[in-house]
């Protein structure tokens, strides 16, 4: 089970969450030092509050969490930030439902320690067992697995360090694998992987796992993998470069969606696609105003080669395409623009599917994973075009970025229903949460997707 849940406990601490509004009528409930610690630390229910109240031994035996009037569903992360170790259980809910409990529980108690010589050791949510538990239990896991991924640096989350990552959960779950590397991206049809990969240390890749029964309906998810993105000869700023290491972000939700779709036995044939490279300078590095090929046929002008992404997403989103999966989605890092547009924690997302576009709302609306539906605004098409090749790669002066990123995207697919994902993979420190790896619109996209299919 995952380190921040247990199914049970002998004496665990009870959680008492409030909002202002019930607090006056439903604190006069409360007894003894419980209501005493209350009324000391002029507790109310607001956001973020917190009263302790411990036995004569020391142990903690309630917690009073004030939730105010969020909607987040993780707003319980600022809990479990800052407890101590032991378990806890909840005795009063105040309207939340466990499983926005318990994202919001792991999500607060994740720490990512692996360069740490102190361990984490985070505190434990009682969550009982059967089948509702192992659920709550293997979101927490592939979420937990993403936010590793993404946390690690370059020097150990190369192309080869994703390609480890997609084969380790090939073997846990018996899915087959193959990867084409290096020159062979050329005699096997991937150029554009290959031209952005090329000058870096590490060959580009790239890696396809394969799982399920091949008469169920094929869902199909493709990662952008760049694992570090100093933006080519493009070159980004320093402060611009900081956080690149998080460019392979796509990539971990993917892996991260598909480990959940197999730990769930979902009845589908899972495709997984990751085009894996880094994105560096050298003297084979390609270079603005090169014509690149494509393993859908189009030719596409390099304008900037810090719009790397949806280069090699072109190739891998045409391979996908090729055996007409029932549903194709893909996540990426990929604009900029899509945090100007909706900031930090709403994922934008692009199909031209209305039915699928209502399902993902529906979705984001019980997982509490908020998601927004941004246009593909196929006039805005001409903003790409090139008078020398069929396409460019970015175009539009800084206008639309997101949208025209994702309509680049789309000349690539031929599926029967697709949808793209822009997301930050990041967040800054919110509710008490540390900064760092974030998953974005993956809980969304697994409610629908489960949904759909279970």
């Amino acid at each position: 089970m995952y380190k921040a849940f247990t199914a049970s406990a002998d004496t665990p601490a009870r959680l008492h969450f409030f909002r202002p509004a019930d607090w006056e009528e439903a604190g006069d409930s409360l007894q003894g030092p419980v209501l005493a610690q209350a009324k000391a630390t002029a507790f109310e229910g607001a956001s973020g509050e917190m009263a302790i109240v411990a036995g004569e031994d020391g142990a903690i035996t309630d917690v009073l969490f004030g939730l105010g009037s969020a909607q987040d569903a993780l707003a319980v992360a600022a809990l479990s930030a800052k407890l101590p170790e032991g378990d806890y259980e909840v005795a009063r809910d105040a309207g939340l439902s466990l499983a926005h409990i318990a994202a919001g529980w792991a999500d607060g108690a994740y720490r990512f320690d692996r360069y740490l010589k102190k361990k984490a050791t985070p505190p434990r949510l009682v969550i009982g067992d059967g089948d509702d538990a192992a659920a709550l239990d293997r979101e927490a896991e592939a979420v937990a697995l993403l936010r590793d991924l993404v946390n690690t640096p370059a020097q150990h989350m190369g192309p080869a360090g994703i390609e480890t990552a997609v084969r380790t959960l090939a073997e846990d779950h018996g899915a087959d694998l193959s990867v084409i590397t290096g020159d062979d991206l050329l005699k096997a049809n991937y150029p554009m992987v290959h031209a952005v990969g090329r000058a870096a240390p590490e060959a580009p890749r790239f890696i396809e796992l394969s799982w399920g029964n091949e008469d169920h309906p094929e869902l199909a998810l493709v990662g952008k993998g760049v694992a570090f993105d100093t933006g080519g000869l493009n070159l980004k700023t320093g402060s611009g470069m900081k956080l690149m290491k998080k460019d392979m972000g796509g990539s971990a939700h993917v892996i991260a969606l598909a480990k959940l779709v197999m730990s769930s036995k979902l009845p589908v044939r899972l495709k997984l696609y990751v085009p894996a490279v880094e994105n560096s300078i050298g003297r084979d590095a390609f270079r603005p105003s090169d014509i690149l090929s494509t393993r859908k046929g189009l030719t596409v002008e390099i304008d900037n080669t810090d719009a790397e992404g949806r280069l090699i997403l072109g190739d891998a989103l045409t391979r996908a395409s090729e055996s007409d999966p029932d549903l194709l989605i893909d996540f990426a890092t990929l604009t900029g623009a899509a945090r100007v547009a909706l900031g930090p924690d709403l994922a934008p997302f692009y199909t031209d599917d209305g039915d699928l576009a209502d399902a993902i709302w529906a979705a984001g609306t019980v997982s509490g994973d908020p998601v927004w539906r941004m246009p593909l605004w196929d006039p805005y098409k001409s903003m790409l075009s090139s008078s020398i090749a069929d396409i460019q790669n970015s175009g539009g002066g800084g206008m639309a970025g997101s949208i025209t990123a994702a309509v680049f995207l789309k000349q690539f697919v031929d599926a029967r229903r697709w949808v793209h994902l822009d997301v930050w993979a990041w967040r800054k420190s919110k509710y008490g949460r540390p900064e760092g790896a974030a998953a974005c619109g993956l809980r969304s996209i697994w409610t629908m997707v489960r949904t759909r299919y279970a």
